[in-house]
């Protein structure tokens, strides 16, 4: 829990001294995601569908340029094509975003921090939990682009990539073994705007 109240807290900090300045927007955003494992070691990884859903706060410097913090729960893992098994990781995504806007349309990049809440192996109709197979966060990257007004709608693309590895390593002997697999997502999701404050 506290993994999770730390974020939250320093994400409402910063809302609230935006707030104060007059300059942030305050957002949901939900969509799809297709996500997959990356990696040397990520043999016969595929593709699966899930979603992603959550709440930002776009914080503005200047006309051309803004901070987006947000806190976005959002499903990933993959498919394999060997077999009919299916990864299912679901983290607590805290990305922060840096945002150059030119009249709505927005370039997004900048760093990702994900804390697994759980993680399964579906095979057919059984259902096996693993989370203590993986790390319990996720260290990496989101790049995109959408557009967005001041208030209301708005749409984006997304790509999360990570740069560690989310399996444990494993210790037999004196061999420590890390496998090369990282997350890897696209997002497309829509967004909406409750305008500056």
């Amino acid at each position: 829990m506290k993994k999770i109240l730390l974020p939250l807290a320093l994400m409402l900090g910063l809302s609230e001294a935006a707030q104060a300045q007059g300059n942030v927007a305050l957002g949901l955003k939900a969509g799809g995601s297709y996500s997959t494992f990356d990696g040397q070691d990520a043999t016969n990884a595929k593709s699966r569908f899930g979603f992603h859903a959550g709440v930002f706060a776009n914080i503005s410097l200047s006309d051309l340029i803004a901070v987006q913090p947000e806190l976005v729960f959002s499903q990933k893992g993959a498919k394999y094509s060997t077999t009919d098994a299916l990864d299912r990781l679901n983290y607590l995504d805290i990305p922060l975003s840096f945002h150059l806007n030119v009249s709505g349309l927005f370039f997004e990049a900048g760093p990702q921090v994900g804390v697994l809440l759980g993680a399964s192996r579906e095979t057919g109709s059984v259902s096996v939990n693993t989370k203590e197979r993986y790390n319990d966060f996720d260290f990496g990257y989101l790049a995109g682009l959408g557009y967005q007004r001041k208030s209301g709608p708005g749409i984006g693309l997304r790509y999360n990539g990570g740069f560690t590895n989310v399996v444990q390593s494993t210790t037999a002997g004196s061999v420590t073994t890390q496998p090369r697999i990282r997350n890897s997502v696209f997002q497309l999701y829509l967004t909406y705007s409750f305008g500056r404050r």
